[in-house]
């Protein structure tokens, strides 16, 4: 079966810049966790894929900042290159992976649900997204 739909979880490159916090997660670990909701959702027609771009840096100076690091690209659905922040809203738990998983998803199932480019969503965290 072919994909129908293809996203991509790109990340981007970070500096922490707040020495009272780190991150709790090996964000390393990112492309086989995508690569683990690949194989979850192309069943359902859903290719999803990562991608490194190091140098894009954002400043991060606390969870919501690394999520703004992930950015979600969903060309049928005219995400051209939301941060997570955006996409999910708060983190319930600060689950960095699970988070992946709620932003992949809602793209992947219900990409209506997701406020477009310029809306001014409260959670920005001016992560330069333009929203």
């Amino acid at each position: 079966m072919s994909p129908h739909k293809k996203i991509t979880v790109v990340q981007y490159g970070y500096r922490l810049s707040n020495s009272a916090w780190r991150p709790t997660v090996d964000t390393s670990t990112l492309n086989a966790f995508v690569s683990s909701l690949h194989n979850e959702l192309h069943p359902l027609g859903i290719s999803v894929t990562c991608q490194s771009e190091p140098d894009n840096v954002l400043e991060v100076r606390g969870y919501g900042d690394l999520l703004n690091t992930v950015r979600l690209r969903s060309p049928k659905d005219h995400i051209g290159n939301l941060c997570l922040g955006h996409i999910i809203g708060q983190s319930v738990s600060c689950d960095f992976f699970e988070d992946v998983r709620r932003g992949v998803t809602r793209v992947a199932f219900a990409p209506e649900m997701v406020e477009p480019e310029g809306s001014n969503k409260v959670v920005c965290h001016n992560c330069g997204c333009g929203c």
